[in-house]
């Protein structure tokens, strides 16, 4: 089977056992660290007998493998535990926050897309010259600064020593979301709540900034690289051999070869951008994953840490087969293999 059913089937097939191995890993190092979740999940009152009962009914008193078996169970049907810290199934506590981290995500990775091709277009027009190596070096020393230290720059000096932008929550006080879905632009927009709009975007410009100015580099030298090989084929010199112009061989020819590996370079980014999005979340206090598990870490939170590495690895799995997808679009002699 080929093209992108053939795609989806192969990526189901690879994510199966790939999602076995992380939550047999998550379990097994959760269930040895020195805690009993049949305490942590009662009251400090509760009674010696209270806490027996409890690791019957939790099924703690079982071998291990049984107990993997039960929690699989349960999790297969959306049951994650109930969160020790909120009282609340630990997956609707996730899927709340679900929505805040994805947007941050998609939006950064905007900002890294524009500024890493942007530039990466730059470097190439200016090849050979002062600027490319300017731009390189920048580039370079760009990348070097992570994304939590940029977030802590851009908060120092946009939130503090230049006021301009707010740091601090996902929306200012006082302002109510209009929509269910929990993405606040796209429930502005069908709203058409366009204070609301500009409010969230506000919000979310300085974390987005700082994790997409820290994953443009990258991408930049990726498509410099690739379009600087793409010069050399044989395909540019008949191109150009027939009278077309620079920038037709440019945008027709070279860039549609040339975008192939950086946007492998995307999926890949996009996916480390979506994990990264922890400590930036903690810095700008913005409600997402990141803040969530940290304040799960800090609870012992059990049910909420299974729930979010687990949503983490599956987000991870679907962008992967959709930068597939997208490189199998622009380049259909991939689907056979």
């Amino acid at each position: 089977m080929g093209g992108i059913p053939g795609l989806l089937l192969r990526r189901f097939l690879v994510a199966v056992p790939i999602l076995l191995a992380v939550s047999v890993l998550l379990f097994c190092v959760l269930r040895v660290l020195p805690l009993d979740p049949a305490v942590m999940s009662l009251p400090p009152t509760a009674t010696t007998a209270e806490i027996a009962a409890k690791r019957v009914e939790m099924g703690l008193d079982l071998p291990l493998v049984q107990q993997y078996g039960i929690w699989l169970n349960h999790v297969l049907q959306g049951d994650f535990g109930t969160s020790v810290q909120y009282r609340r199934e630990a997956g609707a506590v996730v899927l709340q926050v679900l929505p805040a981290t994805i947007e941050l995500a998609l939006l950064a990775m905007v900002f890294a897309t524009v500024l890493g091709l942007g530039g990466g277009l730059l470097l190439f027009y200016f090849r050979g010259g002062a600027a490319e190596a300017a731009g390189d070096v920048g580039a370079i020393l760009t990348m070097s600064v992570p994304e939590f230290l940029w977030a802590l720059l851009f908060l120092l000096a946009f939130g503090v020593l230049w006021p301009v932008l707010p740091f601090v929550g996902r929306m200012s006080a006082g302002m109510v979301p209009p929509g269910p879905t929990g993405f606040l632009l796209l429930d502005a927009v069908l709203a058409g709540d366009m204070a609301l709009l500009d409010n969230v975007l506000q919000h979310l410009l300085l974390p987005a900034g700082a994790m997409g100015l820290a994953f443009a580099p990258p991408l930049m030298r990726v498509l410099r690289s690739s379009l600087l090989d793409a010069y050399n084929e044989d395909y540019i010199r008949l191109a150009r051999l027939r009278g077309l112009s620079e920038r037709r061989v440019l945008v027709s020819h070279a860039l549609k070869n040339a975008i192939l590996p950086t946007l492998t370079l995307m999926g890949v980014q996009f996916g480390f951008l979506f994990g990264g999005t922890m400590l930036v979340e903690v810095i700008y206090s913005y409600p997402g994953l990141g803040n969530l598990m940290v304040d799960a870490v800090r609870n012992v939170d059990l049910p909420i840490i299974q729930a979010v590495s687990l949503t983490y690895c599956v987000t991870v799995l679907l962008i992967n087969t959709v930068v597939d997808g997208a490189y199998l679009a622009l380049d259909p002699r991939l689907g056979g293999r």
